[in-house]
């Protein structure tokens, strides 16, 4: 899908030159990914993260 959008060229570059990537399509879809997994994360972590009485079971030796 073509979308037309405004994103800051600083930092487009800067993203770039980080994961090495060439293209700005691929920086974007990256990004959106990196977005996705963390909501994933985060939502997973509130799911299971309500029990404070829960304690961490003995590791054998």
């Amino acid at each position: 899908m073509k979308t037309t959008i405004n994103v800051d060229d600083a930092l487009l570059k800067e993203a770039m030159h980080r994961y090495g990537v060439a293209t700005k399509t691929r920086i974007i879809e990256l990004g959106l990914e990196e977005l996705i997994k963390a909501d994933k994360r985060y939502q997973l972590s509130k799911a299971f993260g309500s029990q404070p009485a829960l304690t961490e079971p003995r590791r054998r030796r």
